[in-house]
């Protein structure tokens, strides 16, 4: 391809509007999230707690606002004020839960559908992380960790509003806590904003800004598209293991044990197991 058409086609991927076919992509695919996790109950829940199920519902396709807006201390429901997408949620959410003979969720989940949900809601992520990043960098201009951390809570707010939405729907699971156990989706956000930090911070990166964000697009949609169709569970794994070996302790607690034994307190805790 022309390198001027290349950059041209990344100019107008930086110009796309959200509203409304990826708004609506982001919400269905939310949806189908708490949908799978309600498993067999979800018709059940919804009948009887309508409201809690839109709340719900609502606070995972608006958690990386609601996060992002909380830590940086402005006004935690600003985004329930654009009615326009409020509007958008509220029709996915009705599709999803309430079409009779539940059409909605049958149609959604069919893999063509849910392909093209899932393409459109991870241009939906890469955008919402370079607004994470760029907002936090006006705020505090010199603080990479918050702008990695803005970022990485914008894209991947569902996952870090796990508990609360469960929580609205009566259940409470702190083993799901983010930080435990950090999902792919959080794993990429966090990559995503250390690129967008080092390519508006420093001079590491010469690519112009439409190249470098038209990548982390290619980058989030390829890798879900590797999930969805190949089964490819987390990418990241290997390169986390070999990091743990080598600088958390893995090499050199394998050779404290094959030189010097395993120490009394370990031996102490496995009988008491």
């Amino acid at each position: 391809m022309d390198p001027e058409k290349f950059l041209d086609l990344a100019n107008q991927v930086t110009k796309l509007k959200m509203y409304p076919y990826f708004d609506f992509a982001h919400s269905v695919m939310c949806l189908l999230m708490i949908r799978e996790e309600l498993s067999t109950g979800a018709l059940q829940f919804s009948r009887k707690h309508p409201l809690s199920c839109w709340m719900s519902s609502m606070a995972v396709i608006f958690s990386g606002s609601l996060l992002a807006n909380l830590m940086m201390g402005e006004p935690m429901l600003s985004p329930f004020k654009n009615n326009n997408a409020l509007l958008i949620a509220t029709v996915a959410w009705y599709l999803v839960f309430y079409l009779p003979f539940d059409i909605g969720l049958t149609v959604f989940k069919s893999m063509p559908v849910k392909v093209v949900c899932a393409a459109l809601k991870e241009v939906y992520r890469a955008k919402k992380v370079h607004d994470g990043v760029s907002h936090a960098a006006k705020m505090f201009p010199n603080a990479y960790i918050i702008m990695i951390f803005i970022g990485a809570v914008k894209g991947s707010g569902e996952s870090f509003m796990r508990i609360g939405e469960r929580l609205i729907r009566g259940v409470w699971t702190p083993e799901v806590m983010e930080f435990l156990r950090p999902s792919v989706d959080t794993k990429a956000c966090v990559v995503a904003s250390m690129i967008f930090v080092l390519d508006k911070k420093t001079d590491l990166i010469s690519a112009p800004h439409a190249l470098v964000y038209f990548g982390i697009v290619i980058f989030f949609v390829y890798f879900k598209m590797s999930s969805l169709l190949l089964g490819i569970a987390d990418p990241f794994l290997p390169f986390e293991n070999l990091f743990s070996a080598l600088f958390l302790g893995g090499v050199l607690d394998t050779l404290q044990q094959t030189f010097y034994g395993r120490k009394k307190s370990d031996d102490s805790e496995e009988k008491k197991d």
